[in-house]
């Protein structure tokens, strides 16, 4: 996936990740620091986890900042000395977003405005930052392309909007260079079950291994691009590599380009949880009704990001949720 002269640029840089306590920030944290980077993660706490840092905590090469994205004053102290910044921090959850739009804009934009300014005034090369999907919104042309979006179905899918807006505007003020990554769906080790806004794939694989019925919105057609962690971390090192020009400054899709419906998703949860408890096969699935803010379809073109930046998706759905469901099998029973 990486070259050697690659893992050289990796290996000589101080890096940022912003949300380094989360879910897809931690996974890029050890990554980073397996590669050889010098890692500095900013985190509130929010929605991470310390225990996600355990791997490293102790690792010279790693620092931690306790702190809020909402804060100019610790955005700066977090970009100094900084060559990259990958900004993963935010409040995810659509949701979230339509309870408390208000916190949502506050994290979601001012606290991304913060980390741009920051990151411009400390001279950092590039910041790669956590798009969504979500910005196609009302969209319904399938498979869904970079520049042909909706307009927007909550409040998060608007936040999340407004930082591709920032990026591109910071560019042509500033000539600041960003890269936005359009997640679909990440999954995989880490991703938190607990909570009101818990993930759908770790929420059901922790009820499946209760023996609890998993509730799903609407019947079960709904589809969704569902993209193993591990392509989600090849694209944003992909990201901080890339040398092409016109690679910059670019929003891409990160997924796998193929979709799965809750239906399906659920039998193989149920398929690979059922090997290592047989009595989960007997596990039933409820029914309830659809959720405000829901699209019904998403699928990615990854066209894009093959082309500019050379990803190629190493997992798909089956292989990653067999992965996942290892990971939460052994370290969250």
């Amino acid at each position: 996936m990486i070259t050697e002269h690659q893992k050289e640029k990796i290996t000589t840089s101080k890096i940022l990740v912003t949300g380094g306590a989360g879910f897809i920030g931690s996974n890029l944290c050890e990554t980073l620091i397996s590669l050889g980077a010098e890692v500095r993660c900013l985190d509130n706490f929010a929605t991470g986890h310390k225990r996600n840092l355990d791997a490293i905590i102790n690792n010279s090469a790693f620092e931690l900042i306790e702190g809020d994205i909402r804060d100019i004053n610790t955005c700066n102290t977090a970009c100094k000395d900084v060559d990259y910044v990958f900004h993963e921090a935010a409040l995810g959850s659509v949701p979230r977003s339509l309870k408390d739009p208000v916190t949502s804009n506050e994290v979601n934009i001012s606290g991304f405005l913060n980390m741009l300014v920051a990151a411009r005034d400390a001279g950092v090369k590039r910041l790669v930052y956590a798009a969504s999907s979500s910005t196609y919104g009302d969209s319904e042309a399938l498979p869904k392309i970079e520049d042909n979006i909706g307009k927007p179905l909550s409040p998060y899918a608007i936040t999340k909007y407004v930082n591709e807006l920032y990026a591109d505007n910071f560019k042509k003020s500033y000539d600041f260079d960003s890269i936005g990554l359009r997640y679909f769906n990440v999954f995989g080790r880490k991703q938190d079950p607990n909570g009101a806004y818990a993930a759908v794939i770790p929420k059901f694989v922790m009820q499946f291994m209760k023996h609890e019925s998993p509730l799903i919105n609407g019947d079960g057609t709904y589809s969704r691009d569902f993209t193993y962690i591990d392509n989600v971390i090849q694209m944003n090192l992909l990201a901080i590599l890339a040398d092409d020009p016109k690679a910059v400054n670019q929003v891409y899709n990160t997924a796998v380009g193929d979709r799965t419906n809750l239906v399906e998703l659920t039998q193989l949860l149920k398929k690979h949880l059922s090997a290592y408890d047989s009595e989960i096969a007997k596990v039933e699935v409820k029914h309830g009704p659809n959720r405000p803010g829901d699209i019904p379809h998403s699928l990615a073109s990854v066209e894009k990001a093959e082309k500019l930046l050379g990803y190629k998706p190493e997992f798909h759905i089956e292989d990653g949720l067999k992965e996942a469901v290892n990971w939460y099998w052994n370290n969250l029973r």
